[in-house]
């Protein structure tokens, strides 16, 4: 017991039990990475979607981002994106990107849903990253109210509480949802292009994001009760429109009598 004893205090124990607690966590944390991204993969690739989705990266991508996505100068590598960066950027026409700018804008889709399709699955052979959604999770069935709060919460900040949009810094912007896919929107949370953040699994669940887009749509198809919606831009902007509508009437009513005095 007492050898036992000195080796407990001996200075080197407390690196040695700081370095196991990192191995262990460590671990478990791989776990549960493998463990969400294989209940993500929903989606599975042939090899013949493989082959053509590199043909296509040659031809169409690999000026920017390298020749096997290792990246470039001009674009940054895409080994580990996932399969689901590839679709939203793909799929809405922000990539190819038409021009250099602060950030890529949404166009007509270059390619059509099976080239996408085939650019995917070339991408998500390269390394794991996040899978295309289930169908289950983009029924639109979810919980409204508890994704109009996640919403509030997460995105309201750029996107505007009314998902409307709104101005960043330096010519960047958060762009408005009305319109937007329910799978483009999960596959937004899932990858964070651009200057949006990642929404792992861990920080909003799979069933949280589909409560979100359940909300989008529900307030996409309610659009505003109140009749003019001002820009969508919520209480603050109809309040001030009041105020200074009211201000103006009281001044031009002022003036009125003055005039009228004299």
């Amino acid at each position: 017991m007492k050898a036992l004893s000195q080796k407990r205090r001996h200075p080197l124990a407390a690196i040695a039990l700081l370095l196991m607690g990192l191995l262990v966590t460590g671990g478990l944390y791989a776990v549960a990475t493998t463990v969400n991204q294989a209940k993500a993969s929903t989606t599975s690739y042939s090899a013949n979607d493989v082959e053509e989705g590199g043909k296509l990266f040659a031809a169409n991508c690999a000026t920017c981002h390298g020749m096997g996505a290792s990246g470039s100068q001009d674009g940054p590598s895409l080994v580990g994106v996932g399969a689901a960066a590839v679709d939203f950027q793909v799929g809405t026409g922000r990539m190819p990107m038409q021009m250099n700018g602060p950030q890529a804008e949404e166009k007509p889709a270059q390619f059509n849903d099976t080239q996408t399709h085939q650019l995917a699955a070339y991408v998500a052979s390269l390394g794991a990253g996040p899978a295309l959604p289930e169908e289950g999770l983009l029924d639109e069935q979810g919980d409204a109210a508890a994704g109009g709060e996640l919403f509030r919460t997460n995105c309201a900040m750029c996107h505007n509480a009314a998902a409307a949009g709104g101005a960043l810094t330096r010519g960047k912007f958060a762009p408005a949802l009305a319109g937007v896919s329910g799978k483009h929107i999960y596959e937004a949370m899932a990858t964070g292009p651009q200057n949006m953040p990642v929404f792992s699994d861990a920080n909003v669940s799979p069933e949280g994001k589909r409560d979100i887009i359940t909300f989008l749509k529900q307030i996409e198809t309610n659009g505003s009760p109140g009749g003019a919606d001002l820009g969508a831009l919520g209480p603050v902007s109809e309040g001030l429109f009041v105020w200074i509508g009211g201000l103006g009437v009281i001044i031009a009513f002022t003036i009125w009598l003055t005039s009228r005095t004299s």
